[in-house]
């Protein structure tokens, strides 16, 4: 017997909560963005409104406006998108005890053991959620409800605002199959245009496809996406509360300034692998790629990977990474505005062994004391504060310069 998952994704949820304060502008064009004077000037979320003139989101305020010149601009409170989120994750739970959020504004429904408690009908048990997000918290979702957590997000996307799709097994080929394969969860741009060369376009050219042609394509998440386009998707709808290890860490800084030379940018990219290594150790886990993503003043961005020697939660290693990579990628004389750090191919550190290297057998003894001496200076942080110890490259004029920029952190399930 199928599964009944819903997905829910709150509509314009950063907006809609500002607009519950504001009130007056609820049919007019409005976005909320970061702080300009902070050069954080970009839109993070746009209403419906805002959505007809063909405002995006992560584009410049400059752009927006020039779309629309009566944009209203509201500026951010991450806290209370936390609350408000909270609260939906309370509503949710009265109907099962099966949520998974997926990010702060949306979040998987496993119904289908407590579906009978509910008049046993998922249509009118959508809908009726629906009708108590608008009640009780004055904000509408999108609800989704299908066999598997794919189709079933890809059905809260398919039609927005305040509306329930559905998608059954007999509904995969005429709703499914006919939208474009970046519609599907995880095809991201750089697959789509693999897969567009092999004349995969649609969800349905990815289903017809077959599995090993899109495992040579995109290796083993070209299998795991064939399986999505295909229905196989199986995976379970965690339990309310239990969250998963993520697969990433990543730490972004868009500095209050430009980097230029090789001072500042050492300084930002040890500032940055500080951080990462932290995040990894406190989640207890180690990375075997480093990824790096570098911005310029023109909003250009240059991405780049390599795989660490060893799988590592060290910061040293993870700055050595990304050093080596900047040395190929970003000429030391060229503006920087912004910078992001991610650890990636994440392994719990009992499963992180390392293989000695006969070329290099100083090497394992060299980390493994650079990772007991970066513990270390976690337990006295955590003891003292954070200014208590530290590496002397974070306090040479260029790292004091940049410590204190607003922070970006991302974690990916």
């Amino acid at each position: 017997m199928d599964r009944v998952i819903f997905h829910c994704d709150l509509n314009a949820f950063y907006a809609s909560v500002e607009l519950l304060q504001y009130p007056q502008f609820r049919t007019a064009p409005v976005a909320v963005c970061g702080d300009p004077s902070a050069r954080h000037g970009i839109i993070l979320a746009k209403n419906e409104a805002a959505k007809a003139f063909g405002v995006k989101t992560a584009e410049t305020i400059w752009q927006a406006r020039r779309k629309c010149p009566d944009l209203i601009l509201l500026p951010a409170h991450h806290d209370k998108y936390r609350y408000y989120s909270k609260l939906a994750g309370e509503v949710y739970t009265r109907y099962t005890d099966l949520v998974e959020p997926f990010g702060i504004d949306e979040s998987w429904l496993d119904v289908t053991g407590t579906l009978h408690l509910f008049g046993g009908d998922p249509v009118a048990l959508a809908n009726q959620l629906r009708d108590v997000m608008k009640q009780e918290l004055g904000l509408t979702i999108s609800v989704g409800v299908s066999f598997n957590k794919v189709f079933a997000k890809l059905g809260s996307d398919y039609k927005k605002p305040d509306a329930t799709t559905v998608i059954w097994r007999e509904d995969v080929p005429r709703i499914v199959w006919p939208l474009p394969v970046t519609d599907l969860l995880f095809v991201g741009r750089a697959s789509a245009r693999v897969l567009e060369k092999a004349g995969i376009r649609t969800i349905g050219d990815l289903a017809a496809a077959p599995r090993d042609q899109v495992e040579r394509l995109l290796g083993k998440h070209g299998g795991q996406i064939h399986d999505y386009a295909t229905g196989e998707d199986r995976s379970p709808v965690r339990p309310a509360g239990e969250v998963p290890p993520p697969k990433s860490v990543g730490n972004g800084l868009t500095f209050r300034r430009n980097l230029v030379g090789e001072e500042e940018l050492r300084a930002g990219v040890y500032l940055l692998a500080e951080r990462v290594a932290l995040r990894l150790r406190r989640h207890q886990m180690k990375c075997t790629t480093v990824q790096v993503a570098l911005r310029s003043p023109e909003f250009k961005t240059i991405q780049r990977q390599k795989a660490t020697p060893a799988p590592t939660n060290v910061s040293r290693v993870i700055a050595q990474c990304v050093l080596e990579l900047m040395e190929a990628a970003w000429h030391p004389a060229s503006p920087l505005r912004a910078m992001t750090i991610t650890a990636a191919g994440l392994l719990p550190e009992e499963e992180a062994g390392e293989q000695l290297d006969l070329l290099a057998p100083q090497a394992s003894a060299r980390r493994a004391k650079q990772e007991k001496l970066e513990r270390a200076m976690d337990q006295l942080q955590d003891r003292y504060g954070k200014t208590i110890i530290g590496y002397a490259s974070r306090q040479t004029q260029a790292a004091r310069a940049i410590a204190g920029d607003e922070e970006k952190k991302e974690e990916k399930p």
